[in-house]
C-alpha cells in the first residue's frame, strides 16, 4: 500500500495552482472541470507519477473553521520534503513568500512553515 493522493483545502483553485506551481515548483497533473470547481492536482516534477496533491475547494461549511483553527494554532496542513530547508526558505522568501516559522533545527530534522496564500500553513522539512 502507498499514498496515492492527499489534499489541501484552498479558498481559490486558480490562485492555489499559481502558488503551488509558479512559486513552490510543483507541476499540474490533473485538471478536470466539475461544475464550478475542478479536480485539480499537482505533483513533484521529481516524481511525476508519485503522490498527487489535490487542491480541493474549501466550500464545505466545516472546512473554513477547521482551516482557521489550524492557522490560529500554527499547525501546518501539510508537510513537504526539501533537500535543504534554509536554502528553500531563502529562495521562497525572495519570491515574497511569508513564513510563520523560520528554519528551525530539531535534532536531525529542520523545518520551516510558510503561508500558502490560500488559507493554509505548509511545513517544509529535511532530515539529516
Amino acid at each position: 500500500m502507498k499514498i496515492h493522493l492527499s489534499s489541501v483545502f484552498v479558498d481559490d483553485q486558480a490562485k492555489a495552482l499559481r502558488f503551488y506551481t509558479d512559486v513552490l515548483g510543483f507541476v499540474k497533473k490533473a485538471d478536470v472541470p466539475l461544475g464550478e470547481d475542478r479536480w485539480l492536482t499537482v505533483v513533484s516534477p521529481e516524481d511525476p507519477d508519485g503522490t498527487e496533491l489535490l487542491l480541493e475547494p474549501d466550500g464545505h461549511p466545516a472546512v473554513k473553521p477547521y482551516k482557521a483553527a489550524l492557522v490560529e494554532d500554527g499547525i501546518p496542513a501539510a508537510s513537504f520534503a526539501v533537500a535543504d530547508v534554509p536554502a528553500e526558505f531563502h529562495r521562497l522568501r525572495g519570491l515574497g513568500v511569508r513564513f510563520t516559522q523560520e528554519p528551525l533545527a530539531m535534532g536531525p530534522v529542520t523545518t520551516a512553515v510558510l503561508d500558502d496564500t490560500c488559507g493554509n500553513l505548509i511545513q517544509i522539512a529535511h532530515s539529516e
